[in-house]
């Protein structure tokens, strides 16, 4: 079952490759970005870039990928509206923890959405992902 789900996520991602390669001769711009990465750190500084952009969070998974093993996976989509995002990603393995760390998130964040990963150092961690609007000052 794992074998077929990584062979339908890999056929799927060539083929929004191939559909984005020709949006992007057409000059247009991509309306779908697709984030992977193991380290968490990185993952929120991509989620920022691309918020910065115009691009809000749309979902997330984290488990096993086809090449690069345990990792956070996230879609975002062009906002319509043209707003922008800044965004918080936490993780940790303990819930107690995440609740502490949710509460004491500025008020401007709010929920866009959690998942679970195994970690490099192994067990689990939950990943939740907070966003806020930019608003113009």
């Amino acid at each position: 079952m794992t074998k077929i789900r990584t062979c339908i996520t890999i056929a799927l991602v060539l083929v929004a490759t191939n559909l984005l390669a020709v949006e992007k001769e057409a000059g247009q711009t991509d309306r779908f970005l697709l984030l992977a990465t193991t380290r968490t750190g990185t993952m929120q500084k991509e989620l920022n870039e691309a918020g910065a952009r115009g691009y809000r969070f749309v979902g997330t998974q984290g488990g096993t990928t086809a090449f690069a093993g345990n990792e956070v996976v996230v879609i975002m989509t062009l906002d319509p509206e043209g707003r922008r995002y800044r965004y918080l990603l936490l993780a940790t393995s303990r819930t107690g923890t995440m609740q502490k760390e949710m509460n004491e998130a500025p008020p401007e964040y709010e929920y866009a959405g959690m998942t679970v990963f195994k970690s490099r150092f192994g067990g689990s961690e939950t990943a939740v992902i907070l966003q806020a609007e930019v608003k113009d000052e």
